[in-house]
């Protein structure tokens, strides 16, 4: 899934500390605050019979919860294109139901895969091309009326037009497994196409396959997998904004990139929900702020701070503060997600240049300016798919110490390719000061690398937009991606996508725009194979893709270290997102 977009910004800038000037640790040793060896194992445990509702000993119910952010919670909060970790987080636990969902078990501090609009998780035939999910009843809209399995089908194949959608998760799983995904348009593309892969048979919905897929019940914890009015009352253009509720909140007003306010949904019932509690009134998300005012209310602690919290990671001196003076409210934990630098293949077309740019990247120096905190929210990164993912096993096609800058490495690699002096293009943020000095500091190594460096300014609120375009005149983006869930599935068939862009101009996932029809071909025949030789192959196309290509160089694995005011209680991660665990938080 792609990353909140406040840390893409600093996906090239939070790197080396963990190995320049923190523990030095190995990325895979699983030491320090956060389990570094289980990055990438989120969500694997499962409990098929877990029930509604759900209650947390001591919570009590009341006030509204402050959430600031950097981010803009990009310009849409639709269930079909619910594919950043921060709106997907809210959608799934406050807004809007799915077919599976997680809990988080504060036993071992991971999420559970439970059911949620469906009774189970699923029932699948023998080759998994066929799954079967029954459709608990009593479950309604946020205007009162009820939600039906025929809601479910057409959220599932709305989600599917990938050219209304283009930022959606389903173009990367619908539409590759499910029957005649690879040819449907969609029913606002080609409202006249037929579509067969879901079935409606009384109380229970079954999906039908192409090619098997067993980690459907993971795929369907997904907002894209949940109800969805038909008609004009899901208008792609006006639903944006406002997609009904059938989780414990609805939303009382969005200004896209600005605010988010919810309020109760009084047609959720608790019964119904194995996993939601709501025990906070409300919840005011105010996005755009920056990052030292953020840390400073949570700092000081002082009224209204006492019921605020943030998503975001501290900067690094105010960690370490925080964690001095007020441990109890810092909430620190692992994220699934691998950072990196992504050339743009089709433009940066020599090999040598690639990696010339992976020595040059001044680590040390950009997580300085970035504020990261060392072995916590940036860990030594070699692999594209970070610790913990089943079948992975650690390499280094460099042969780069932890995160060694070599500016004269870079500039014989350079001389080699006859390109030395040549121009590399990448977006900063004009209005976010620590954007201005990671591209200072990035500016600086790549010009004594033997490069010519040209920041391309955009803001905070048009940085995702503008990365993602073909039309943009950058060679190169700052990148993340993080796991669906544990798998190599997740991985390689969205990272090298090997798509076209939209009609939108958008590269969807594949910021390196790397497109190889051998590599295409493998990620085909290792969807077919047998589970248990599934994850052994991911891993080995992984190393020979670096390896013989190198179309991007990982910079580090992410971690989290979030914090709240002292009348806010239960804040836990969610390991699955990186986000805070909004079902298990309530304010004193």
């Amino acid at each position: 899934m792609r990353v909140s977009p406040a840390l893409t910004l600093l996906a090239a800038a939070a790197l080396a500390l963990s190995a320049c000037g923190g523990s030095g640790s190995s990325s895979d040793s699983g030491q320090g605050p956060v389990d570094t060896g289980q990055l990438g194992n989120t969500g694997s445990g499962k409990d098929a019979g877990a029930t509604g509702p759900v209650s947390i000993d001591g919570a009590t119910k009341g006030g509204v919860l402050t959430v600031l952010t950097n981010t803009g919670l990009t310009t849409t909060i639709d269930p079909a294109e619910a594919y950043y970790l921060d709106t997907m987080s809210i959608d799934s636990q406050l807004l809007t139901r799915s077919l599976t969902q997680y809990k988080y078990d504060p036993a071992t501090k991971q999420m559970i895969l439970v059911p949620d609009l469906a009774t189970d998780l699923g029932q699948h035939n023998d080759n998994y091309t066929k799954w079967t999910f029954t459709i608990r009843p009593d479950v309604k809209f946020e205007d009162g009326s009820e939600v039906t399995p025929q809601d479910i089908a057409w959220g599932i194949q709305r989600c599917m037009d990938a050219a209304t959608f283009p930022t959606g998760p389903c173009q990367y799983y619908s539409n590759v497994y499910f029957r005649g995904g690879a040819t449907y348009k969609g029913p606002y593309t080609a409202p006249n196409q037929k579509f067969t892969a879901v079935k409606v048979s009384g109380d229970q919905l079954t999906i039908f396959m192409d090619k098997p897929f067993p980690d459907m019940p993971y795929w369907g914890a997904f907002p894209a997998n949940g109800p969805v009015p038909a008609g004009k009352a899901s208008d792609p253009k006006t639903y944006k904004n406002h997609p009904l509720s059938t989780g414990p909140y609805m939303i009382k007003s969005f200004s896209p990139s600005k605010e988010l306010v919810l309020e109760r949904n009084p047609y959720w019932d608790p019964k119904t929900d194995p996993a939601r509690t709501a025990y906070p009134d409300g919840y005011d998300f105010k996005t755009q702020q920056q990052s030292e005012k953020i840390d400073q209310i949570l700092l000081s602690d002082t009224g209204s701070g006492q019921t605020t919290l943030t998503y975001d990671n501290l900067l690094a001196p105010d960690y370490q503060k925080m964690q001095q003076d007020a441990s109890d409210r810092l909430t620190l934990g692992g994220q699934p997600c691998t950072f990196y630098w992504a050339p743009d293949n089709r433009k940066i077309t020599d090999k040598r240049i690639r990696e010339a740019l992976s020595w040059a990247y001044p680590y040390k120096n950009v997580i300085l300016a970035g504020g990261d905190v060392p072995g916590v929210t940036a860990v030594p990164a070699t692999n594209l798919m970070p610790p913990g993912i089943p079948g992975r096993t650690p390499y280094n096609v460099t042969g780069r110490k932890s995160f060694q800058t070599d500016p004269t490495k870079a500039k014989q690699l350079l001389q080699q390719a006859n390109a030395v002096g040549y121009d590399i293009k990448f977006l900063f943020r004009t209005d976010d000061p620590t954007s201005v000095k990671v591209k200072d500091a990035t500016v600086k190594a790549l010009e004594q690398a033997g490069f010519t460096a040209t920041p391309v300014p955009t803001t905070i609120a048009n940085y995702t937009t503008d990365r993602a375009k073909t039309t943009s005149d950058i060679n190169v983006r700052s990148a993340s991606w993080c796991s669906d869930w544990p798998s190599g599935s997740t991985w390689l068939p969205t990272v090298y996508a090997n798509t076209k862009p939209d009609k939108s101009g958008s590269l969807g996932a594949d910021y390196a725009a790397f497109s190889n029809a051998s590599v295409q071909r493998q990620i085909d025949q290792i969807q077919l194979m047998p589970l248990e030789q599934q994850p052994k192959a991911w891993n080995d196309l992984d190393k020979q893709v670096m390896t013989k290509f190198f179309p991007l160089f990982p910079t580090y694995y992410g971690g989290v270290v979030m914090a709240h005011g002292s009348r806010v209680e239960g804040m836990s991660d969610d390991s699955a997102l990186g986000m805070p665990t909004w079902n298990t938080m309530w304010v004193e």
